[in-house]
């Protein structure tokens, strides 16, 4: 593992953390059944039914998986 030689100072340190910054998600407004929702995009979606229940997964109008 890599060990600095000098110790960084204080300034220079907290100037280097200052350029991590969060991002928002980029996220896909639906409508289903009347309720708008809000999901990632390329990720699959639970469908269910209209008590709630998840039936299944789905991409891209396809069904991926069980639920």
């Amino acid at each position: 593992m890599a060990v600095p030689k000098r110790k960084m100072s204080r300034s220079n340190t907290r100037a280097r953390r200052s350029q991590w910054k969060a991002t928002v998600p980029p996220l896909v407004k639906s409508v289903e059944n009347g309720r708008v929702t809000y999901r990632l995009p390329h990720q699959a979606q639970v469908v269910t039914d209209s008590a709630g229940t998840p039936l299944f997964m789905e991409y891209k109008g396809r069904k991926v998986a069980d639920a």
